[in-house]
């Protein structure tokens, strides 16, 4: 299988095993990626969940996800499935050495086909499947039936293609669904606005409404989860510019990249470097929250 390696390099990488599945085009516009991974580290730890343009869903294996908002105690969970919506501060996914299970990346539009809700109920949360899609409840429990992890991501595969295709949707309105493909590449929220032919406070409105956050944190979320697969990239190419990074990714300079870091990651990039190496892969999707 891709991305297998047994060794134990300075992270403390014991196993990783990660193994991507390129949904079915039926599926293309509700999820944006899958990946099954296992990792076995030398010690238990803290791994970080970033913020993500996308909405997460994990389904763990072994253990049940350990997870909370990073300084809210009272939010965490231990559970064999996880939903969050967008979200712009990062989550503490705690392990006892093992982390193992299936990351499905979804788009804002997945949340209606695949939960029935908007975005927007779904932001700055954690929860399980059981209430936000009951018909799916049951996948926790299939997922150790299956014999090999391809098994496994075939497996979510038929079940959403099945639960999708009679789950009753609605799409949000054009202007909305327009100016969140449109925030990640445009200069100013303003001239989106301009665009879609709304004021920029009607589209705040309305857009806040659908996704749960505001253009504006829509925008930052997206440079910031840019800045965070480049700097994967440059990891994996054995050199890294925290000055080329901020200019690649629409930074003012480096020191705006690293206070936005602090902001949405809890910490500096070479932080996040040091402390996340074991999770970085050949994917864009990490192996847990992104």
């Amino acid at each position: 299988m891709r991305g297998v390696a047994d060794k134990r390099d300075r992270a403390g990488v014991t196993r990783s095993l990660h193994v991507p599945w390129q949904p079915p085009a039926a599926l293309s516009p509700y999820v944006r990626a899958m990946t099954a991974y296992d990792l076995i580290l030398d010690r238990p730890g803290m791994h970080r969940g970033l913020p993500s343009t996308s909405l997460t869903l994990v389904l763990p294996l072994e253990q049940p996800l350990d997870v909370a908002w990073t300084r809210l105690p009272h939010t965490r969970s231990r559970s064999w499935s996880s939903v969050s919506g967008l979200h712009t501060a990062p989550a503490e996914i705690r392990h006892r050495g093992r982390l193992a299970g299936i990351q499905l990346a979804l788009t804002p539009a997945g949340a209606r086909a695949l939960f029935g809700v908007p975005a927007a109920e779904l932001a700055g949360v954690l929860t399980e499947l059981g209430p936000v899609a009951a018909p799916l409840a049951d996948l926790p429990d299939r997922l150790p039936e299956a014999a090999t992890w391809r098994e496994r991501l075939a497996l979510v595969e038929a079940r959403l293609l099945e639960f999708a295709a009679r789950a009753p949707h609605a799409d949000p309105r054009p202007e909305v669904g327009w100016a969140l493909r449109r925030l990640s590449l445009a200069p100013t929220v303003g001239s989106v606005a301009d665009e879609v032919g709304l004021s920029r406070r009607h589209l705040g409105s309305l857009f806040h409404a659908e996704y749960g956050v505001t253009p504006k944190q829509y925008q930052r979320i997206a440079r910031f989860n840019a800045s965070s697969r480049e700097l994967s990239r440059q990891v994996r190419r054995g050199r890294t510019s925290l000055a080329h990074l901020a200019a690649t990714c629409g930074f003012a300079d480096q020191a705006h990249l690293t206070r936005e870091w602090t902001a949405l990651a809890g910490c500096s990039p070479t932080t996040w470097l040091r402390e996340e190496f074991p999770f970085l892969q050949d994917d864009t999707v990490s192996p847990a929250l992104a």
